[in-house]
């Protein structure tokens, strides 16, 4: 009952907003449920679902009690316990999952395709799941080795101001690949891995020339590729050899020049194998603010368009 509630009771107070015409009250090891009769047994529906997950070993937060909402608001046909329920990899007693349908889609389409984008806004786990099939792919044996590259592009800051050698001012655009990873995996396993090669981190310039056989690779912050630098990329793939590619389309940091992640969509989007995943607000793992933010931002970015499109009209 304690894992069902959550901390100081988040977890039912979350279930009470997703359901404002039903009253909950808990008595020991009882709920009970009353108001609308539609909305209560939506409610019971719900409860019945997390209930499953507690008792499968599953750790709740907010984001899995609103995602299980919403998968039960839809065509009621599938189960949260089921789409949410499997672990994609597990390590030092946390299991990486994906917690919202729509990254249960995305990880889905990682398993059914050669190459897979996932576009979306911040917090929406595009990186964390693909690295996270990574390291499943090579416990699996599936792939000899992981290749995780983004491109070395400042966000308003200048690489050249930062101490250091050349890869002393690059490693920090890697570090959150690193950061990951070492959740992900033992930490004392990952230098270990770093140094044979089985697992490669490096800026995307490193890529060119190469042909990557037997891999699952990763290009994260891809809206910061040039398109050509997109093709260079792609055409990197090799036999036996996955590709992930992730970015948000709303943040790139290109000081000229058009993103390669806008327009590889509608170069590249009716071929078989590759797959365009799209991630939304509703997919935000984060903070709940973040949601929110990410929506204010859509609305902005929209206003200012619509503007935009009345002034050269006139």
């Amino acid at each position: 009952m304690v894992r069902l509630l959550g901390p100081q009771d988040r977890l039912l107070a979350t279930v009470e907003r997703n359901h404002p015409q039903v009253e909950v009250h808990v008595r020991g090891n009882e709920i009970t449920l009353s108001g609308d009769p539609d909305q209560v047994a939506s409610a019971r529906r719900l409860v019945e679902e997390l209930l499953l997950m507690v008792r499968n070993g599953q750790d709740l937060t907010p984001v899995e009690v609103t995602s299980s909402a919403r998968i039960l608001e839809g065509d009621g046909t599938r189960s949260p316990s089921d789409l949410l329920g499997q672990a994609i990899v597990s390590a030092r007693g946390k299991s990486v999952r994906p917690k919202t349908a729509g990254q249960k889609e995305y990880v889905d389409a990682i398993d059914e395709n050669t190459i897979v984008f996932g576009i979306g806004p911040a917090g929406t786990g595009k990186t964390y799941l693909a690295m996270a099939k990574a390291v499943q792919a090579l416990q699996r044996k599936e792939v000899e080795r992981i290749i995780l590259t983004r491109p070395a592009v400042e966000a308003g800051e200048r690489l050249g101001y930062l101490p250091g050698t050349l890869t002393d001012k690059i490693d920090p655009y890697l570090r959150p690949l690193y950061d990951a990873l070492n959740e992900m995996m033992d930490p004392e396993i990952v230098p270990k891995l770093l140094a044979v090669g089985t697992i490669e981190v490096a800026p995307l310039a490193y890529m060119r020339g190469r042909t990557l056989n037997n891999s699952f690779i990763v290009l994260d912050e891809a809206q910061n590729t040039t398109p050509e630098q997109m093709k260079m990329f792609l055409t990197r793939l090799g036999f036996g050899s996955k590709m992930v590619v992730t970015g948000d389309i709303t943040q790139v940091d290109l000081p000229t020049g058009t993103s390669g992640l806008r327009v590889v969509s509608r170069i590249l989007d009716r071929i078989d194998d590759i797959h365009f995943a799209e991630l939304t607000s509703a997919d935000v793992v984060r903070h709940t603010l973040v949601g929110q933010i990410v929506d204010a931002y859509t609305k902005f970015d929209q206003l200012q368009m619509a503007k935009q499109a009345k002034q050269n009209n006139r």
